[in-house]
């Protein structure tokens, strides 16, 4: 696993590539814990769909909310529902699955990106962020040909993963752990360890191409 190093990373913001080299923890203010999510688990197979409530101007959602889309112009702010629940800033979108215990896994076909993060936040974390830069965040990420996993704004290089058509994510909330799964020879490629103290959803963040979500799906046979 090791352990996370801090360093400069660049996010979509607005638009615009910036730099984000500071390591706070959390910048923003955390949302009420009343939600409105629709599914909340504690058992195995989570079945959720992404939240248009959540996504950024920049996302579109299709293929009955379990796809994402990134464009460069997107939609005129103006012309999208406001409300606490939306990012304003950042290319993310949330499930709609509320995680408060288990262990639960899902896949997510990343062929048509080139840049992106995906992994778990707590239902709460505030609009303000990016996923991956807070505590409240825990993503894998892909840019430039290469992957890392990041939380806190900081990131370890994830190697020998490549670039595979579809991921898999593996959350195992009492253990503190999420990971990246390789699908096709079953395995754990890397795992980033945690205390999670709250509900939490699938997260995505989108800076190219498209993602499609799967699941309700159980652990790949013979998973190590």
């Amino acid at each position: 696993m090791g352990m996370l190093f801090g360093m400069g990373h660049y996010c979509r913001l607005a638009g615009r590539v910036v730099s984000a080299l500071s390591r706070r923890q959390t910048s923003g203010t955390l949302l009420p814990a009343t939600r409105w999510y629709s599914t909340q688990t504690t058992g195995n197979k989570l079945q959720f769909k992404l939240d248009d409530r959540t996504a950024h101007s920049s996302l579109d959602l299709f293929k009955k909310d379990t796809g994402v889309i990134y464009r460069i112009l997107g939609l005129d702010p103006s012309h999208v529902q406001q409300n606490p629940e939306r990012f304003q800033d950042w290319a993310v979108v949330f499930g709609d699955g509320q995680i408060t215990g288990g262990r639960h896994y899902w896949e997510v076909t990343v062929e048509k990106s080139s840049e992106f993060r995906l992994g778990v936040a707590l239902v709460a974390m505030s609009r303000d962020d990016c996923v991956g830069t807070n505590s409240s965040s825990w993503v894998f990420g892909y840019v430039q040909r290469k992957w890392f996993a990041m939380t806190t704004n900081q990131r370890v290089p994830v190697t020998l993963v490549g670039k595979p058509d579809r991921v898999g994510i593996l959350l195992d909330y009492e253990a503190g752990l999420i990971s990246l799964v390789d699908i096709q020879n079953a395995k754990v490629i890397h795992s980033m360890r945690a205390m999670f103290r709250g509900p939490l959803c699938p997260a995505f963040g989108l800076w190219d191409g498209e993602l499609l979500t799967h699941s309700g799906l159980g652990e790949p046979e013979g998973l190590k």
